[in-house]
């Protein structure tokens, strides 16, 4: 992977986020030819150029949004590869702004196709997220059609050679937004914590997983089809269970000290995670680290060839849902925050 990145242009859409930080870090380390950061959050853009300097290693820092179609394509002009992380992820902010994830989540995507097709982008890769299947609010319906949109432009491409695809993830642990940081306060204060359903279940991952599994995706994808991690599954309460018993003592509690409160299910939250609908199933793939979804008409696309290196099976028996795979113990899931220093800036692991 190292080798395919190294000396190669690449603009990061997003670039202040939580995983879009995390992809900036990593190839950073493969020496690329030039990476070009946008982003439309002026303070975090500011932090990052002075961690990576502006210019300095070839690392530019850019102010913008994926509204802006003549900005996106500036910056694509002799760019190798596009990986597109910007957009609106808070799906009750979204439901009440559901016009701004339009022009966000689908325009911007569709300016991102056009500006990377118009400048031979070689590939562009679009980061989606696990409510995009049987969306149940504004924000997942406008991550399918960003999925849509990206298979669709392989088969309008033209001349154009730009191979586009995605990667559909679930909740990547400590990122802003997610529950553990919540978690994390709610202790420290003495609790309670809250939990929406003690059966809730969730697909999880690190965020250095997450942008790891984001660059793996780029060398092999073909066009139009959807990658999706493979995760570990765990129950809400024993995340909270398992996090009251690490910090509780170090905020001078003892784990009974914090109490869990049930509070109900949020409106369009799911008891479950859906990562492949069972519609998909039946045109996937498994590979070693991930599925791959390949697209629903492929007689209307170019011939292309959806095989890919360690490829464990052809054909899936089931959709890849939370609530159909074993979670973590809680013994393991200690180990896992452990391990993966998920809570490094709360705890000292040693």
């Amino acid at each position: 992977m190292k080798d395919f990145y190294k000396n190669k242009k690449i603009l990061i859409t997003g670039a202040a986020g939580t995983v879009g930080k995390e992809i900036v870090k990593q190839l950073h380390s493969f020496k690329p030819a030039e990476l070009r950061l946008m982003d439309n959050n002026e303070t975090e853009m500011f932090f990052l150029m002075e961690a990576y300097g502006n210019g300095k290693d070839n690392v530019f820092c850019f102010l913008g949004d994926v509204r802006d179609s003549d900005k996106i394509e500036k910056l694509s002009k002799d760019i190798d590869i596009v990986i597109h992380c910007a957009a609106l992820k808070h799906v009750y902010l979204s439901e009440y702004n559901p016009f701004d994830v339009v022009q966000t989540n689908i325009i911007g995507v569709e300016n991102i196709i056009r500006a990377a097709t118009a400048c031979n982008v070689k590939r562009v890769l679009f980061t989606s997220s696990d409510k995009a299947v049987n969306p149940t609010n504004v924000m997942g319906t406008s991550k399918l059609m960003g999925e849509r949109l990206i298979t669709a432009a392989n088969a309008v491409r033209q001349d154009s050679k730009t191979i586009l695809s995605s990667t559909r993830f679930g909740n990547v642990l400590a990122s802003r937004g997610s529950v553990v940081p919540l978690f994390m306060k709610q202790i420290k204060n003495g609790g309670p914590v809250t939990v929406t359903d003690k059966s809730m279940t969730r697909f999880v991952m690190t965020i250095d997983k997450a942008a790891r599994l984001v660059l793996q995706s780029v060398p092999i994808s073909k066009g139009g089809e959807v990658f999706v991690t493979k995760m570990p599954t765990i129950k809400i309460p024993d995340l909270a269970e398992v996090m009251i018993k690490m910090l509780a003592p170090k905020y001078g509690f003892q784990p009974s000290d914090i109490e869990t409160v049930e509070i109900g299910g949020k409106p369009g939250e799911k008891m479950y995670e859906e990562l492949m609908s069972d519609e998909e199933v039946h045109r996937a793939m498994e590979l070693k680290d991930m599925f791959v979804v390949t697209p629903a008409f492929k007689s209307i696309y170019q011939s292309i060839k959806y095989e890919y290196p360690d490829t464990v099976s052809t054909k899936l028996q089931k959709s890849y849902v939370s609530e159909h795979e074993d979670p973590m113990s809680k013994d393991n899931l200690e180990k896992y925050l452990v391990e993966n220093r998920v809570l490094e800036d709360e705890i000292d692991m040693q």
